[in-house]
């Protein structure tokens, strides 16, 4: 197995506005449907709110000096919707663009490369109560953003992704009720929100190709749903590719429902059997939208699930050995995730693929010697990340990894009782304490992936 990653392999980390920003009515921002969802009683962990999170709004600076001390080739950010247009639609707000202004300034000035992220959750609250993402106005509402944005941050910003996750702002949104705009809605209602988010991708895509001043490599981050298979043989390995790809169950938790008509163009042709009557009318101009060419696949990978060919040949999931690893968000580790989602989508899709989240949830908090220690995260990300590389030297295209996240952080529906970051963050002081997992991560960046092979993490 090869040593290092390509020469120009992008190693980066990521955040999201509401997690981190706070400043909830700062500036002219407007309110969203996640400042809705967190005053609603029983909603979010404790009560917990995205009012201060980790005050990045006013700690930029300080947390883009973070980054460059531990060596970050790039930052995935995303921008807040309603900071920008407090409506959603109609007027910019300029103290919330030049917030975002700086920020950009900021990480090109440390060597830290932005890719920017226009939606990760935050939708106006002006717009949801004219409709959401329900409307077929929809679409149009984030053009126009999109083009504010791009008008302002487009001669410096390249790397763009339109939509991150829709699995869940429309699955656990919209469907299940857990994350906002908390709705459970049946599923006409639901197919016609992804619907319209998928036509919002392409002329978001439409877009940035019209409004950035420096030429943009656009992509999208949803999630990847990974199976991958549980042996050798090659029974398995052709349930496992047929699993990952399947929407035969009614549920959002699959790829292909929101990635083909992405990539290739079209709706799978068992999503339409599965749902029938339920899917929404659509058009071939829609379709032809919603597949504008992009430049690369970003995938949020975590978790995956063991598949091998059942006796009716059809794919069947492997129960895993009691005892299986989890993080402390109950997700198994499966670090060959991280091997067979790249595979499989490459092999489908071909398109370079990177990595825009990774990592895991750890029961971290500061010891008494002042550090925070946190060996999981290590190990995990170890594990993962020699999987990726087992990817790259099998032939696939993979172009970066970015993990999640820089920064603990405000974790959606579990608040703050979660912490994902390689830098803890104490919320009452707003102190940031870099763990043990970002000084190693520091070391595999600057190496280029041969820390990856030492017995013991030299940065301990």
């Amino acid at each position: 197995m090869a040593s290092t990653f390509p020469a120009n392999f992008v190693w980066g980390a990521a955040a999201a506005s509401f997690q981190i920003e706070g400043a909830a009515d700062v500036d002219g921002k407007g309110l969203s449907v996640w400042d809705a969802l967190c005053r609603k009683s029983g909603a979010v962990y404790e009560g917990h709110t995205g009012d201060v999170a980790c005050d990045h709004y006013h700690r930029w600076r300080d947390d883009v000096a973070l980054m460059r001390s531990l060596g970050l080739k790039a930052y995935r950010l995303s921008i807040s919707w309603p900071r920008v247009m407090p409506q959603g639609a109609g007027d910019a707000n300029e103290k919330g663009l030049a917030f975002y202004d700086k920020l950009i300034d900021e990480l090109l000035g440390a060597g830290v490369t932005p890719y920017v992220t226009l939606f990760h959750w935050d939708y106006p609250l002006a717009l949801y109560n004219r409709g959401g993402w329900l409307s077929s106005d929809s679409p149009r509402w984030f053009a126009d953003y999109a083009r504010v944005v791009a008008q302002r941050l487009g001669d410096r910003v390249k790397h763009w992704m339109t939509l991150n996750e829709p699995q869940c702002f429309i699955g656990l949104g919209h469907r299940q009720g857990t994350h906002a705009p908390g709705l459970k809605l049946d599923w006409p209602d639901v197919l016609r929100g992804a619907h319209h988010s998928l036509v919002a991708h392409g002329l978001a895509v439409q877009t940035l190709r019209e409004s950035c001043k420096v030429k943009p490599s656009i992509g999208w981050a949803p999630v990847g749903v990974v199976k991958y298979p549980a042996s050798d043989d090659p029974k398995d390995l052709d349930a496992a590719r047929t699993a990952t790809w399947s929407a035969e169950e009614k549920s959002l938790w699959n790829n292909s429902f929101f990635s083909d008509p992405v990539c290739l163009g079209h709706y799978p042709e068992d999503a339409l059997r599965t749902w029938g009557n339920d899917m929404p009318k659509f058009t071939a101009a829609e379709m032809k939208t919603i597949a504008q060419p992009i430049d690369f696949f970003g995938v949020n990978i975590y978790q995956g699930d063991p598949v091998r060919a059942g006796s009716s040949g059809k794919p069947q999931r492997v129960p895993r050995a009691p005892g299986h690893p989890l993080t402390s968000f109950g997700w198994p580790v499966e670090e060959r995730a991280l091997y067979w989602g790249p595979k499989f989508i490459a092999e489908r899709y071909r398109l370079p693929v990177v990595i825009t989240e990774n990592g895991m949830a750890n029961n971290d908090w500061v010891s008494a010697d002042g550090k925070v220690h946190d060996p999981q995260r290590i190990d995990f990300t170890r594990r993962y990340l020699r999987q990726l590389r087992r990817a790259i030297d099998a032939g696939v295209d993979v172009r970066g990894y970015f993990h999640w996240s820089i920064l603990d952080n405000f974790e959606w529906a579990e608040g703050y009782s979660k912490r994902f970051g390689l830098v803890y963050v104490d919320y009452t002081t707003q102190q940031r304490i870099p763990k043990d997992s970002a000084q190693w991560y520091a070391q595999v960046i600057k190496t280029n992936g041969q820390e990856l092979d030492a017995s013991t993490p030299s940065s301990l």
